[in-house]
């Protein structure tokens, strides 16, 4: 039986307590929060004890701990939680500097611990057919990869003004879909990378020093190419999805929908809007992402998504903000 501690005890972390409660194999033991009734109320609901770090990263009979507090504290809690002995899983980025996130890659492999990131979309159950539809080589050699990635709305301006912008918060997921996609995990990754962005949707953004609308366009080594849009307004609904054209053909992954109902009459052809937002469309992909975590402590296999992969996608997010920045494009060592 795995012990666990949960840190954090807001939307996400929630989310994660809920999934590790409903593991077999696995005993939710502490949550901390610095907010203690956040803290005190998600223990008592799902039967564990309200903690601090230190008590939880004391603790020899916790195994692992997940990180699901505020973005400016994971580094610390990864290097913390490595230094302890505990394995790790912590959400999405590692840090928004890329040089602590790489100082968190090293005290994770100087100290043995196990460290996966939650880049929950490579769990979705669709997107995860496409990929492996893909690897049988269903459509040949994948050649182009288009992802659209919308939210409905923006979050809070108190949010975006530490949120590291909209290539380090909202598109690092979009990266690690291209890397896990296109970049044939770490064999061909970018060498070209080009960003262009506005604010169009609230000028309250603009004003936080973000943009809101962004287009990024990367090209592999082998001369693979890549276009990411991303707009933070979809009057629609969590619009998530992407196509790759192959040298036989194209795969595509679309969106969730509430129901799968269509209505055709006189008046047109109507179905449900995508799912409202992130909550729904990765329930299922929060859920998988964890028992992947434990599966693989158990079996000692490879983490789906590691600590070098949250460095990668970081080292892209930086780049897509300085040619945003410079208004040129950027290239990698090949």
């Amino acid at each position: 039986m795995k012990q666990v501690a949960v840190f954090g005890a807001g939307r996400i972390g929630q989310i994660h307590a809920s999934n590790l409660a409903a593991l077999p194999g696995v005993q939710l033991r502490y949550i901390s929060d610095p907010a203690p009734q956040s803290a005190a109320s998600l223990a008592q609901a799902l039967d564990a004890q309200v903690a601090s770090i230190e008590q939880a990263l004391a603790d020899p009979a916790v195994d692992a701990v997940v990180i699901a507090s505020p973005t400016t504290t994971h580094s610390d809690l990864i290097v913390r939680a490595a230094q302890a002995g505990k394995h790790i899983f912590c959400e999405k980025p590692v840090d928004l500097s890329v040089a602590r996130a790489e100082a968190c890659a090293a005290a994770v492999r100087q100290t043995g611990v196990a460290c996966m990131i939650g880049f929950q979309r490579r769990f979705d159950p669709t997107f995860n057919a496409l990929k492996s539809r893909l690897d049988d080589g269903e459509i040949g050699v994948p050649e182009v990869l288009v992802v659209t990635s919308r939210d409905p709305g923006a979050p809070p301006v108190e949010y975006l003004q530490q949120s590291g912008g909209i290539f380090r918060d909202m598109l690092i997921h979009d990266f690690d879909v291209f890397r896990w996609i296109l970049a044939d995990e770490g064999r061909d990754e970018a060498v070209w990378l080009s960003a262009t962005g506005a604010c169009l949707t609230d000028p309250a953004i603009a004003g936080a020093g973000d943009i809101d609308t962004a287009i990024v366009s990367i090209r592999t080594r082998s001369g693979r190419l890549c276009q990411i849009n991303t707009s933070r307004r979809a009057a629609y609904g969590y619009d998530q999805r992407f196509e790759v054209l192959g040298s036989k053909g194209l795969l595509a992954a679309g969106n969730h929908r509430p129901t799968e109902v269509v209505c055709m009459d006189a008046t047109g052809v109507k179905a449900d809007n995508p799912e409202a937002f992130f909550l729904e469309r990765y329930r299922a992909a929060y859920r998988l992402e964890l028992a992947h975590f434990f599966e693989r402590l158990q079996s000692g296999g490879a983490f789906r998504t590691s600590v070098h992969d949250g460095v990668a996608a970081q080292k892209l997010a930086d780049a897509a903000a300085l040619s945003f920045e410079r208004g040129q494009p950027v290239t990698f060592e090949a």
